[in-house]
């Protein structure tokens, strides 16, 4: 090889090198390692790649499978974005207090957005507003994308209401899953409660999610049965998290009894305990 080609590549090795120092921080961001942990229910914290700290559904406080320490809300560190997938209490009890302690916006259904702010339960401007199907960016400075999709299920919103000390119900928009696709691409599909319906063949197809966070208790969202045929028929997915189960006498799905009717497949499946974490 010539001195002029040795010294060519040398030149070129030498911008790519100040390149790669120019984009460092951003190279080392999209190598970061996603973190989740499961708080029981549907509730999960999810650290992405660059740091964020996105909760979903979050009921701690009166959630008899979370861990303890979790049940004091400051035990999640700072909190950029809450998702909520519908109004029931066990996926929105503690949004609103998690929300205000971090100034943290909520993603929510459109209906039940409307209703926090016309009864108060959060201001206006940590009530984040989006639709079914939009694609939205609620933490500005990163390129997090959230979708919300269609979920079979239902979504009132029952409270105190803290005059009369009567209880009552509202609207509370229709229910919805959560594609979340972090900084890297890596894609979240977070069901929400729901059952089968057929559109869940097209949202594995045209979101093609990495990692599925799947209802498996039963009674009012997909038995272990159900849950594997939409894992491996309709959504694909390279990993699966079984969710929402052993909370109440209802729920009696189990994680075992779901892999057990997945039977062979591609996808890994994480049977977790609240309070442990994984890392992506």
């Amino acid at each position: 090889m010539s001195v002029t080609r040795n010294g060519a590549l040398r030149a070129a090795a030498g911008v790519v090198l100040a390149l790669a120092l120019a984009f460092a921080p951003a190279l080392r961001a999209q190598d970061g390692k996603i973190e989740i942990l499961w708080l029981g229910q549907s509730c999960f914290r999810i650290k992405t790649v660059t740091g964020k700290v996105i909760v979903t559904d979050p009921w701690l406080i009166n959630n008899p499978k979370t861990p303890q320490q979790y049940k004091d809300l400051d035990a999640l560190g700072k909190v950029d974005l809450v998702v909520v997938t519908h109004a029931h209490p066990d996926h929105f009890e503690d949004a609103p207090a998690l929300a205000k302690k971090n100034n943290a916006k909520i993603v929510s259904p459109q209906g039940l957005q409307s209703t926090m702010i016309s009864l108060g339960i959060v201001p206006a401007e940590l009530a984040y507003r989006m639709g079914k199907s939009g694609i939205a960016m609620p933490l500005p400075g990163t390129n997090i994308k959230i979708t919300q999709v269609h979920a079979e299920h239902d979504s009132e919103l029952t409270w105190t209401n803290p005059e009369t000390k009567k209880r009552e119900t509202h609207f509370g928009g229709e229910p919805v899953g959560y594609i979340i696709e972090l900084e890297n691409g890596f894609k979240i599909y977070h069901m929400g409660d729901t059952g089968v319906f057929g559109d869940l063949k097209f949202i594995g197809e045209y979101y093609k999610p990495d990692l599925l966070m799947v209802p498996v208790g039963g009674h009012f969202v997909l038995n272990p049965v159900q849950a594997a045929m939409v894992t491996k028929e309709f959504i694909k997915p390279k990993y699966a998290i079984p969710m929402h189960y052993g909370t109440n006498p209802f729920l009696v799905g189990t994680p075992k009894e779901y892999m057990d009717a997945l039977g062979q497949t591609s996808t890994k499946v994480f049977p977790m305990n609240p309070g442990e974490k994984i890392e992506f």
